[in-house]
């Protein structure tokens, strides 16, 4: 899926040979690019991590709530008989 209308940065990676050639082979087979395949994967990943952080941060937000309302838990022999 070429994006024609949007803006985009030539980069320079450096991959193994054998990766290179595999990668090539693949993205013939797929009729794609590794280039595709790589912005596809990047694009993901960065969703996956900025979606994450959002999510943390929204739970951080929240202010604590106690967990209990009284100031002293019940004895453990009243709990359980024994």
């Amino acid at each position: 899926m070429q994006h024609y209308n949007r803006a985009m940065k030539n980069i320079t990676i450096k991959l193994d040979n054998d990766v290179a050639q595999w990668s090539k082979v693949w993205a013939a087979e797929n009729n794609t690019s590794v280039s595709q395949i790589l912005g596809d994967l990047l694009k993901q990943m960065k969703k996956e991590k900025t979606g994450y952080a959002k999510a943390m941060q929204q739970f951080l937000d929240v202010e604590a709530l106690p967990l209990k309302t009284s100031k002293h838990y019940p004895l453990r022999d009243d709990l359980y008989e024994r």
